[in-house]
């Protein structure tokens, strides 16, 4: 009958450390590993840029809101949810694909893709849409003409892209990819929603450009220097950050 002692040093043992750690529980050898593999993901820089961009970002949204909300809001109908949203889209466009940038292992890259595709299905898109709409419905209210402007103009085909954009990205990965086949023929996809997306996002921004700085809107109401500042500055920082992000690694055409 062993002693409680001896019941106390059987169930309570030092774990072994060093290289014999490894060798007697490989498992966990892997495992820590793995963790320090996705500690590497990000490159010297990521986290300054992510920054950069949601900062830019938000002065371009900080910026909109305040000159709508105190140039009589309410006398200005449905244009005062196009500026607000349009701009709030963009803060979400920027934070989704910020968030998967750099993910590369299996577990961030779940996860990644999973703040991903919550910022752009039931942020960034909705936001963009009642936007757009609100435009739209302001125009015929007043009688004026369509697409008169480079800004209407790249607005619409912005619109139109993110559509085709997402029942790509989505196409690729719901339902295991079965619209495109499934397996490897779905992922190969993907490739092709990234280059497309590092495409599409300098015409947004472009287009928040055009609707602020050179616009009616942003000529009455905003002064030049802070239309400089949040419609050419910052959404400048912000392009340059996100590309600075981008992993070429992911999108082998050849």
């Amino acid at each position: 009958m062993p002693s409680n002692s001896e019941t106390q040093t059987e169930d309570y043992q030092l774990l072994p450390t060093g290289p014999q750690a490894a060798d007697e529980d490989p498992q966990k050898a892997d495992m820590g590993l793995a963790e320090q593999l996705e500690k590497a993901e990000g490159r010297q820089g990521d986290n300054f840029a992510r920054y950069a961009a949601l900062g830019a970002s938000a002065v371009t949204l900080a910026v909109t809101w305040l000159v709508m909300l105190i140039n009589n809001p309410t006398q200005v109908g449905w244009f005062l949810l196009h500026p607000t949203l349009e701009s709030l889209a963009m803060l979400f466009f920027t934070y989704g694909i910020s968030t998967l940038q750099p993910t590369s292992q299996p577990r961030t890259k779940a996860a990644g893709l999973s703040r991903h595709q919550s910022a752009i299905l039931f942020m960034a898109f909705p936001a963009l849409l009642i936007g757009v709409c609100a435009i739209v419905v302001n125009k015929i209210e007043l009688g004026k003409s369509h697409f008169r402007s480079w800004h209407s103009v790249l607005g619409i085909i912005a619109t139109g892209w993110i559509v085709i954009q997402i029942l790509i990205g989505g196409g690729s990965i719901w339902f295991g990819g079965k619209a495109f086949g499934g397996g490897m023929k779905a992922k190969s996809v993907w490739k092709y929603h990234r280059l497309s997306g590092y495409i599409l996002f300098p015409l947004l921004l472009v287009t928040v450009d055009l609707g602020g700085a050179l616009s009616h809107w942003g000529e009455k109401n905003v002064p030049l220097p802070i239309r400089l500042v949040a419609y050419v500055f910052a959404p400048l920082v912000c392009l340059v950050a996100i590309l600075s992000r981008m992993r070429t690694s992911k999108m082998k055409f050849f």
